[in-house]
Parts: C-alpha cells; sequence; structure tokens
C-alpha cells in the first residue's frame, strides 16, 4: 500500500562533494540544513546578516557582498537603548556604535570572501511579505520590535520578487562564474500573517524560483516545502506551534537533499561522519572500563584514516577526543 506521495526531485549533473564550499542565505530553516552541513564537515558560511525572511532582503544582502558595502553610522539607528541595523539580525545591535559597525564591517569582509569562493549557494525564502519604513520607503529586514506604525507591510508580487533576485543573480553571475544556487522554499507556516495570506506567500516564491529556475542552467530547485506539506502532510511533523517542522521532519528533507544533490561517495564518506561523530558525543558511565578505552582506541583509528582520505576536512577536535586514553 503507497501512504505518501513521490516528489520527482531533478538532480543537477554535477553533483556536491567534499571539495566544494556552501554559502547558505535566508530565513530560519536555512539554518536546519546549514547546521547538518557543518556537523557532516562541509564548508560552510551561514547568514551574514543573521536570519532573512523575504527575497527583498536577501537579495539586498547578497548585492551588498558582492559589492564589499562599508556599513557607515549613517545606516544604524538607536532604539531601546541600542544601536541597531534595519539589514541585520539583533544579534549585531549593541550599545557601542563603533563596534556594531566593526561587527557588521567584518562580518560583510568575510561574507564577499567566501561568496567569491563558494561552489554552492543556498537560498530559502520564507515569506512574500516585505516591511518598508513608512518614511522614506527603505525596506527592512528586522523590524527590531519597533512600533508598528513605523512599517508598511507589502505582499511582493511574482514580478518584483522575480525582479529582486535576477537582479542578485546576475551580479554573482560576474562575481563568481563557477558558482551553483539552489533555491527552496521553508516549510515553516508564516500564520501570524493568516493561513491564507501565508498560502498566497508561499505560492508567489514558488512561482518566482521556478522563473529563475528556467531561465539559468545553473540554478535549482530543492521542494523543502512539498516535502513536509504534500509528502508529510501531518502535524506529528511539526512542533508544539504547530508552525515549525520537527526534528523528524527536517531530517527527512535533508536525507532527500543527499539523495538528490550529493555524489553517492561523497555520501558514503557522510555515514562515516556520523558514526564519528555519534562516537563523539557518546558520555560513558564508567570511563575507565577496558571496553570504553578499546572503543576509543579504534574510533581514533578510524579517524585517522579518514583524515587521511579526506585531508581538507578537520578532524582535529574528534582526534584529540578519542586520544585520550588511559594508556
Amino acid at each position: 500500500m503507497k501512504l505518501m506521495l513521490d516528489v520527482q526531485i531533478k538532480s543537477p549533473a554535477k553533483k556536491i562533494t567534499y571539495a566544494d564550499r556552501f554559502f547558505l542565505i535566508g530565513s530560519c530553516f536555512t539554518e536546519h540544513i546549514g547546521r547538518r552541513l557543518e556537523e557532516l564537515k562541509f564548508s560552510t558560511i551561514q547568514n551574514p546578516n543573521g536570519i532573512l525572511f523575504d527575497p527583498v532582503s536577501v537579495s539586498k544582502s547578497l548585492n551588498s557582498y558582492v559589492d564589499l558595502k562599508k556599513y557607515k553610522q549613517a545606516d544604524l539607528f538607536y532604539l531601546n537603548e541600542l544601536w541597531q541595523s534595519w539589514n541585520h539580525h539583533s544579534l549585531f545591535s549593541g550599545m557601542d556604535a563603533n563596534n556594531v559597525l566593526l561587527n557588521i564591517n567584518l562580518s560583510q569582509r568575510k561574507a564577499h570572501e567566501e561568496l567569491k569562493s563558494a561552489t554552492w549557494l543556498v537560498i530559502t525564502l520564507g515569506s512574500s511579505f516585505s516591511y518598508q519604513l513608512t518614511e522614506d520607503n527603505q525596506p527592512v529586514a528586522n523590524c527590531h520590535r519597533a512600533p508598528g506604525q513605523w512599517f508598511n507591510k507589502h505582499m511582493l508580487t511574482t514580478e518584483e520578487t522575480v525582479a529582486a533576485l535576477d537582479e542578485s543573480i546576475q551580479k554573482l553571475l560576474v562575481f563568481n562564474q563557477t558558482l551553483q544556487i539552489i533555491f527552496t522554499i521553508s516549510p515553516v507556516r508564516h500564520i501570524r500573517d493568516g493561513v491564507v495570506e501565508n498560502n498566497r506567500s508561499k505560492a508567489r516564491l514558488i512561482e518566482a524560483v521556478h522563473q529563475l529556475v528556467d531561465k539559468y542552467s545553473h540554478v535549482h530547485y530543492f521542494p523543502s516545502y512539498e516535502l513536509v506539506i504534500d509528502v508529510l502532510r501531518d502535524y506529528r511533523f511539526y512542533d508544539v506551534d504547530l508552525v515549525h517542522p520537527n526534528y523528524a521532519a527536517t531530517e527527512f528533507v535533508f536525507e532527500k537533499f543527499e539523495d538528490s544533490f550529493i555524489d553517492p561517495d561523497t555520501r558514503s564518506y557522510m555515514e562515516e561522519i556520523k558514526k564519528i561523530a555519534s562516537g563523539y558525543k557518546h558520555k560513558p558511565f564508567q570511563p575507565q572500563t577496558q571496553s570504553h578505552q578499546s572503543f576509543l582506541k579504534s574510533s581514533f583509528e578510524k579517524v585517522r584514516q579518514l583524515q587521511e582520505k579526506l585531508p581538507e576536512l578537520d578532524f582535529s577536535k574528534e582526534l584529540t577526543y578519542f586520544s585520550k586514553r588511559n594508556l
């Protein structure tokens, strides 16, 4: 009996290996994928501006990395005893404007360099809703709990989304000609906008992204949204807020990503790394026992052999941990 729909996922001609470098940007679901890639030893950089939800904020941030925009104090504003940036998450906010600018511009420099050398850019879009300041229509990526009357809320049209992202893709084509781009739509429901409005928002994102996939050979689509909404289709795959996919759902999505986008030989190494990570996290009740000492010794040898096969990866913390044997 067939209990789930199948989603046909188009794989890229050249799949991902450990020689590749990831740049991830977008909604909170970006960080689910990014954390799993980091745990599996892939080279990654995630959200240099912090979490971003709408296409305009994503596009504006990507353009700033390509152009190596340098932020000045005029780009900041003071609210709730903190200096803040409309283009950045509150994790960049602080009481000292100079420190805020230093951290923002260090992040800009790192993002510029990492994007230049990245082989894969993963863009996760969360919502079509964009916010602009009422005084000058400046788009903002984060409202920083400012009064609601400071902003106008606008659901971007499909055409506006395509235009913003297309501009960034054109800049990226010149900046990094080998870059492959993966778009995905976050399955997180933006229920504060309303159920119907959330579905309209997601539909516009999906249509816009597919127009770009059809236009560019190096732009791909991974159906995170469809895997959760149409394949899993059950609230048991959501957290208690009924909005965010839970661990089982995000693992299911990542497994589909592995199957479709990652090279088979690389996936075999990933399985070995998963076992090593599990052993690294294991906390023994009786670390002095001979069985645990043998486990450490065998694990150390497995890591050492894997390090020889994959010298570009960093296993230093695992080698240090497994070498702590009572000889």
